[in-house]
């Protein structure tokens, strides 16, 4: 059995512990390893014409704290044939994913302003009623959720295409709370891929 798909490193005395000594400890085998679920980090890029601001960033990375589950899920079609039930695989739907960010002070502007204007320009603006900005995408063209290792280099990535958010929303402002004000957003994306990551490693 071999050391990376065994559960345990094993020595001639295989799980037997010697006390005394530290030599015959069972190790447990590094295939056994996985990706942490806080080793990540997200880059979105706002689409152009969103903002014509040049001192806002471009991606969003740090200000992001905490993204829900992402996945497709596809829709059974049930056929039944005489005393028989079978099930086909039909359309296919992504599942919205959230967003929240950390509302940080920027030199120009807070995170806040700055997705607010995403979705204002690019989905609805409540101030005139128009849905949308017909001079420009109201679509990213992806964001990236890359898997960190234990070293903090990127190891996958889950990538979604198309990506527009659905809503804006500020979390609660509460005197006895202890913690950094969020900005939470959900959004909707049209394909996504899971794969080896092709970003350089980064320092978080």
């Amino acid at each position: 059995m071999s050391d990376t798909k065994s559960y345990y490193r094993t020595t001639d005395l295989g799980r037997t512990i010697t006390p005394g000594t530290h030599v015959n400890t069972p190790i447990i085998s590094l295939g056994l390893d996985s990706v942490r679920a806080y080793q990540w980090e997200i880059h979105l890029t706002l689409p152009k014409g969103v903002t014509d601001n040049a001192s806002f960033p471009s991606k969003f990375t740090l200000a992001a704290k905490q993204v829900t589950a992402v996945g497709f899920a596809s829709e059974p079609i049930e056929v039944n044939r005489v005393n028989d039930k079978v099930f086909y695989p039909g359309k296919a739907t992504p599942e919205e994913v959230t967003v929240t960010f950390d509302n940080f002070y920027l030199e120009n502007g807070a995170v806040s302003v700055i997705l607010w204007e995403w979705f204002q320009q690019a989905v609805y603006n409540p101030m005139n009623g128009q849905f949308g900005n017909s001079a420009g995408k109201f679509k990213a063209d992806s964001a990236s959720i890359i898997h960190l290792d234990a070293q903090g280099a990127p190891n996958y990535e889950t990538v979604l295409y198309g990506v527009w958010p659905i809503s804006w929303k500020t979390a609660e402002f509460n005197y006895g709370t202890n913690e950094f004000h969020t900005i939470e957003m959900v959004l909707r994306y049209d394909f996504m891929d899971h794969t080896i990551s092709t970003e350089n490693p980064k320092v978080i």
